[in-house]
């Protein structure tokens, strides 16, 4: 790769593309039609910011609150450092208490992380702090350069590499933050600011990483997409000009187009190593990319030391709806309470038949989480007996069939209620209510402790 771009481009007005983001209309799509190699790194890993980006879009989390969420964090990773670092804020006394509590745990991971302002105060801090790596923010589009800093290019970046030596000379290693770069000049500010930085790393021996952040989310993961949104560019170019490594590269993307799970992956596959996430996707505007998601990603192109502890997920789910009454969508994949329901007789015809048919995993295995069938005005007798069968866990010759009379009886009773104008689902306390109306002796349990271990989620 030709080793150019090692000037800053300095210009008299910002570049804001505006033939990509005029505004008034939504962002233009533009394609060069340039394939790029897929370049998989040999280990790949997640990071949270629920602690940074993730709380800053709710309400303040107590001391207590993000200890039992660190702790969570380390049970789901098992021991595999996937989930490899957390990121914290040390601004007030509450921020350093919980940091200094989640420091006293001695976890190898995840591993404590901080987020400063690229001056020296914030340097000071993250010292006193006793973190060994920083986020730095270092906004990179002209849009921030200009309208939110009021600055030029070479002012930033000359405010940005004092930074990065004075964060050097306090032994701390700095991660900087390219902000908005998906709206950013890559080759005339970027590039020439991350091989400055990177040669400054060097001298000290170190390998500083870079965070590409996708601030509103406007990122594609096509190959052939122009930059500076398209992520398999923005990963090629800054990689292979600035000479980095994958573990120098770790990919930050928000939610607003629905490609952020599709951004990371994309970020994985053209060479960066490291991806950054928040549990259940909490953050700005439409949130970050959901860790969870990625934790899924990654058992499709990779596979972990020891078993990632998938159950955790339900745990997690419920502690952020208890403490913050935080409810995430019951669709939602992996995580929500009807993410592998159905409603469709058919589908759960061809689910009694084979549970394959209609799930592509075991999700009672993985994530402890059964198939639900939900009974409305089109679920049929093939819907009405899965319920049965999967909510008294009915095997083999003991399930209850569709053309069942007694399964009949209960869709005539359901026909006749939305037939008089009901609109809603049945909830499972209606379910049982009219199952046990109809079946009465001949209730479909073969003994007593059949029925107390009945599984109704």
């Amino acid at each position: 790769m030709d080793n150019n771009y090692s000037k800053v481009l300095d210009v008299l007005k910002p570049n804001l593309f505006k033939d990509v983001f005029p505004y008034h209309e939504f962002p233009i799509s533009q394609f060069d039609n340039v394939t790029l190699p897929y370049d998989l790194p040999k280990q790949i890993w997640i990071t949270d910011t629920t602690f940074r980006d993730g709380q800053q879009s709710m309400e303040s989390f107590t001391v207590e609150q993000i200890v039992e969420i660190f702790k969570m964090l380390h049970v789901l990773d098992n021991g595999n450092g996937l989930i490899r670092q957390s990121e914290f804020f040390m601004y007030s006394n509450r921020d350093r208490e919980a940091l200094e509590k989640c420091q006293s745990l001695g976890y190898s991971f995840p591993e404590i992380t901080g987020w400063i302002r690229p001056n020296i105060e914030d340097i000071k801090l993250a010292k006193e702090c006793g973190i060994n790596e920083t986020g730095m923010l270092m906004s990179c589009s002209d849009y921030h350069i200009f309208h939110k800093l009021n600055k030029t290019r070479s002012q930033v970046y000359n405010l940005y590499l004092s930074a990065i030596e004075k964060s050097l000379e306090y032994g701390i290693i700095p991660r900087c933050h390219l902000e908005d770069i998906t709206r950013a000049d890559i080759f005339g500010f970027v590039i020439p600011l991350v091989k400055a930085i990177n040669d400054l790393g060097k001298k000290a021996n170190i390998k500083i990483k870079f965070r590409l952040c996708d601030t509103l989310g406007v990122g594609k993961p096509f190959n052939g997409h122009k930059l500076p949104r398209s992520v398999p560019g923005l990963i090629y170019y800054i990689k292979n000009i600035a000479m980095l490594d994958s573990c120098q590269l770790e990919w930050h993307g928000h939610n607003d187009y629905h490609y952020c799970t599709a951004n990371s992956t994309a970020a994985w596959m053209y060479g960066a190593s490291s991806v950054s996430t928040t549990l259940l996707g909490i953050g700005e505007r439409t949130g970050n990319c959901h860790l969870e998601s990625m934790l899924v990603e990654y058992h499709q192109l990779k596979k972990p030391e020891n078993k990632i502890n998938f159950h955790q997920l339900n745990e997690i789910v419920a502690f952020f709806k208890n403490e913050f009454g935080y409810e995430i969508h019951s669709k939602t994949p992996f995580v929500g309470k009807e993410f592998n329901s159905t409603r469709a007789g058919i589908h759960a015809d061809g689910l009694m038949k084979n549970e394959d048919v209609y799930n592509s995993f075991d999700s009672r295995e993985i994530f402890n989480k059964k198939i639900r069938i939900e009974i409305n005005e089109y679920s049929g007798t093939a819907g009405i007996s899965g319920w049965i069968n999967l909510s008294f866990n009915l095997k083999d010759d003991e399930k209850i069939l569709k053309k069942d009379k007694r399964v009949i009886a209960i869709k005539d009773l359901i026909d006749e209620a939305y037939h008089s104008g009901r609109t809603f689902s049945y909830s499972d306390d209606e379910m049982m209510t009219l199952v046990l109306k109809v079946f009465g002796d001949s209730f479909p349990f073969k003994n007593e402790n059949q029925k107390q271990s009945m599984e109704i989620l």
